[in-house]
């Protein structure tokens, strides 16, 4: 046996296991690192999170990606060139991390890399029938582990997609494993780029998860507010939204996209949601001389409704239902509120920290559970493909040396 497969072999053995969870999401804000001490597999998960950071992207990366970001066209030399160079950057990142942290990489087990994802394409997107659903995660997973040293499990989304997924939302895995509660019925709504949504019955019968994309979490707003209120790359605590008035006619225009009108499950992401979307609602509601800060406050509200609608959706025939929510969005309070006050069934909507895990950090724990998966578990059956939920391991090994 070779001495990888063997040291593999025997990490997949432990009854405890450091992983290392990593998510790098479409907000381009930094890359989430999260230690995980993972047990358990299968509806017997249990994992404690040791440390979490977020190491911050500087805007030599940020103008890097987003050169070939989420575009249809683009240079195919610089795609190439920073697949390994994302890897490796992403390897003395972890390695770095580490170090701050006192920690040896002898002690790690894997690292879960999800990448850096610049194109998701389903069918619904293309409308091209010769071709199935698509997605690009760059960040090689090989430099990734040479550089830290580490073996590293990585390009989950491919089996997804292989096996008759779309690639997304991979959330709703991690969220059965570990969030599945048999008190209450949970809806786990995470808010990055893009809102995403895993219910989760009381039951905990696997064929009745529900997962899906929801449309536009922040990925818009982000954007708006780096091209309008620079060098702010955000709209911290909704303080630009809470000073204008959202207006109709172009909330309007926004929510009409077909995407909206599409049955559960689906996805999508910032190659349809973004600007160019937001400018040419403008134009179809003559809205173009709107102030920056009433595009801003229609633009929260935009997101915020098509989020109640989905949870609406999903639990209109429950009589007890509870909302977690994580992810960048749980820190835009107007966002919340709005999201709140339309959904009249809920009377509040937690974030997960009530349930062990950070919000921000929830993604990269994902991850470490999807590895740990990949090593150790096979027990549980979702058999769940009509709803986007192939019973599938994912993740691609690449070891160290």
């Amino acid at each position: 046996m070779h001495q990888h497969i063997e040291k593999l072999y025997l990490s997949a053995k432990k009854e405890k296991k450091l992983i290392i969870g990593l998510m790098s999401g479409t907000s381009l804000d930094g890359l989430d690192i999260a230690l995980c001490e993972v047990s358990g597999q299968g509806m017997n998960t249990h994992v404690d999170v040791i440390k979490f950071t977020t190491v911050d992207y500087d805007d030599n990366y940020k103008s890097r990606v987003k050169r070939v970001f989420a575009k249809r066209e683009c240079d195919l030399e610089e795609v190439t060139l920073l697949n390994p160079w994302i890897g490796q950057l992403h390897g003395e990142m972890v390695a770095h991390t580490l170090a701050s942290w006192g920690i040896d990489k002898e002690h790690i087990d894997v690292i879960a890399s999800h990448g850096q994802t610049i194109y998701h394409c389903p069918k619904t997107q293309h409308k091209r029938p010769e071709y199935g659903n698509a997605t690009l995660q760059i960040g090689d997973s090989d430099h990734l582990a040479v550089t830290a040293g580490i073996t590293t499990i990585g390009d989950f989304r491919q089996k997804h997609i292989a096996a008759g997924g779309e690639g997304a939302p991979l959330a709703v895995y991690g969220d059965y494993l570990y969030f599945t509660s048999h008190q209450e019925n949970r809806i786990l709504l995470n808010m990055g780029g893009i809102a995403n949504l895993t219910y989760l019955p009381k039951s905990a019968d696997a064929r009745a998860v529900f997962s899906s994309d929801i449309g536009p979490g922040n990925t818009i707003m982000d954007a708006y507010v780096q091209r309008h209120f620079a060098p702010l790359q955000y709209d911290k605590d909704a303080l630009i939204a809470s000073k204008g008035t959202a207006n109709d006619a172009l909330l309007a225009a926004l929510c009409s996209d077909a995407f909206f009108s599409l049955d559960f499950p689906k996805t999508t992401g910032p190659e349809v949601f973004n600007l160019g979307y937001l400018s040419s609602a403008q134009a179809r509601s003559n809205t173009s001389d709107l102030s920056h800060y009433d595009v801003m406050a229609t633009l929260v509200t935009f997101s915020a409704l098509m989020i109640a609608k989905a949870i609406n959706q999903c639990s209109e025939k429950l009589t007890d239902i509870a909302v977690y929510a994580s992810g960048g969005g749980v820190h835009n309070p107007l966002l919340m509120k709005m999201i709140l006050a339309n959904c009249p069934q809920l009377s509040a909507i937690k974030n997960t920290d009530s349930l062990g895990i950070n919000p921000d950090a929830k993604e990269a724990v994902l991850f470490a559970i999807l590895a740990n998966e990949c090593l150790s578990g096979g027990q549980q059956r979702f058999g769940n493909t009509e709803q986007g939920i192939p019973d599938i391991t994912m993740g691609k090994i690449s070891f160290c040396d």
